[in-house]
């Protein structure tokens, strides 16, 4: 996925100033985490899958704005660290106003973890300081040491059905999934578990399928492990995968991921002001009964409370999850009809 930063730099050899040849340094996919307060749950679940963030705040609006200071919390809830500030649309507004939307986001981020992070003035329509953010995420978001050994692990972002309307029987192909490792390796022909799988009655029931093929930054792999964002083609029913319905869901080898959980321990730590709304209200104690949401790598579900003792919550879920003991856990309230960022913690 593209965050569109404006520039062709990405999808050619050559640069884009001098024409001179490139050569290849890495590879970085980029997770487009929607800027919008009732969309909060997408940029939680898109944050799981972060090595690095690009908090983009514009110009030619006052900082911080209630989505701003909400992203910002959700960076800190989820714990990236790696973070470059865009000053956009520098291009709508004059010299002054530029400037002073510099000084607003210093005073913003200032006795925060972002307090030193670069701030590039930039214009993406206008192509302009687009080469200084490459060297930013170069220099400040390095690539993240991860486990090649150990079971499979997949975090599932999408699930998509490639075949076009009126396709042929014989030319149908399984369904795809998105997403990224976050330890282990998958190779072409590897048969994996997804979990929870998908609702059958009232129940969940897992899927096992075929790995067809991977791909990759643009190339096709004959296996892939951590870092970055994967495509898995499957022997799967593309009906199953069309409109990302198996998003939140995990992959991994057979019998290897653990069982999926419709009670939940959470270890949960309260934020002093709910983040969101212009009000920025306090957060008060949950109570027993209340529903929350909660947000656990690339799954979200609703649960409600029927344990509380001090900070550690029992949650009934209405979708199980599979995750691993002491994973993050990124909890949110039901305030004025939008979900509300209240705290965090970890599975226990």
């Amino acid at each position: 996925m593209d965050v569109g930063l404006g520039t062709d730099a990405n999808t050619t050899m050559k640069c884009p100033y001098c024409s001179a040849e490139a050569e290849l340094q890495r590879t970085v996919s980029f997770v487009d985490a929607p800027g919008h307060e009732t969309l909060m749950a997408t940029v939680l679940t898109g944050a799981a899958l972060m090595d690095g963030a690009i908090l983009i705040i514009a110009a030619n609006e006052s900082c911080p704005q209630p989505q701003t200071r909400e992203h910002l919390t959700a960076l800190e809830a989820v714990g990236i660290k790696n973070i470059i500030i865009v000053q956009n649309k520098i291009d709508l507004v004059d010299e002054k106003r530029a400037r002073q939307s510099y000084e607003e986001i210093k005073n913003f981020v200032k006795g925060t973890m972002l307090e030193r992070a670069p701030i590039v003035p930039v214009s993406a329509q206008q192509r302009i300081n687009i080469d200084v953010v490459v060297e930013a995420i170069e220099n400040m978001v390095p690539s993240m040491e991860r486990r090649e050994e150990g079971e499979l692990r997949m975090l599932i972002a999408r699930s998509f059905d490639i075949n076009k309307p009126g396709i042929a029987p014989e030319k149908i192909k399984g369904g795809v999934l998105g997403g990224g490792i976050v330890k282990g390796m998958l190779k072409v022909g590897d048969e994996i578990e997804i979990k929870p799988g998908i609702k059958t009655g009232s129940s969940y029931k897992p899927l096992e399928t075929k790995v067809t093929g991977l791909q990759k930054a643009g190339m096709y792999l004959e296996e892939a492990g951590p870092g970055g964002l994967l495509g898995v083609m499957t022997a799967l029913d593309p009906a199953l995968t069309k409109s990302d319905q198996l998003v939140g869901n995990v992959a991994g080898l057979p019998g290897k991921l653990g069982e999926s959980k419709s009670e939940l321990a959470v270890d949960v730590k309260l934020l002093e002001r709910v983040v969101g709304s212009k009000e920025m209200s306090e957060v008060r104690p949950i109570q027993t009964g209340e529903s929350l949401m909660i947000n656990s790598g690339t799954a979200r579900s609703v649960g409600s409370v029927v344990e509380k003792k001090k900070g550690l919550l029992k949650l009934k879920l209405k979708i199980p999850v599979c995750i691993e003991e002491k994973e993050r856990i990124v909890v949110s309230r039901l305030l004025a009809g939008r979900w509300r960022l209240i705290g965090y913690g970890t599975a226990v």
